[in-house]
């Protein structure tokens, strides 16, 4: 009886997932990254968070000469998550896991006033020690596809 409890235990823990821990402060690399040539949306670095069910994300970009800084914070569950957004708009999100936990794709709309909404879809993953995030861009002006890749500082 002993044996058939130690072997349920080990299987327990073998079928067990981790989830990649994507928490750090990140540096954009730019040399290895697929940026937009005419117009790009990677922030020069991020700052990750995360918890058990938490994903916190600051993102630290320029445009036009002016540093931005972004905060938002998701939930791991896949509940609907709002944030704040470009002129007192607001930026609905989930937060969903691969299958395999491996990698986390982030789903966001806003609205773009007369122009519809966007939606950005973000799959983050790791490529050895690097961050790698898969970002697509689509609205009314069209898509636009980018892969960023940062080192962790």
């Amino acid at each position: 009886m002993s044996k058939i409890v130690f072997l349920l235990a080990i299987l327990l823990v073998s079928v067990t997932v981790q989830a990649t821990d994507f928490s750090g402060n990140w540096k954009l690399d730019k040399a290895n990254s697929k940026l937009n040539e005419q117009f790009s949306m990677a922030p020069k670095d991020i700052i990750i968070a995360q918890s058990d069910n938490e994903f916190k994300l600051e993102r630290h970009s320029s445009f036009q000469d002016n540093d931005i800084t972004t905060n938002d914070k998701f939930t791991l569950d896949g509940k609907e998550c709002i944030n704040p957004g470009w002129q007192d708009s607001q930026k609905k999100s989930t937060a969903v896991w691969s299958d395999d936990k491996m990698s986390l794709k982030i789903t966001t709309k806003f609205p773009m006033g007369d122009n519809g909404d966007m939606t950005i879809v973000e799959v983050y993953k790791m490529d050895g020690s690097k961050l790698v995030i898969e970002s697509k861009a689509s609205s009314s002006f069209g898509d636009v596809a980018e892969t960023l890749v940062f080192d962790k500082q």
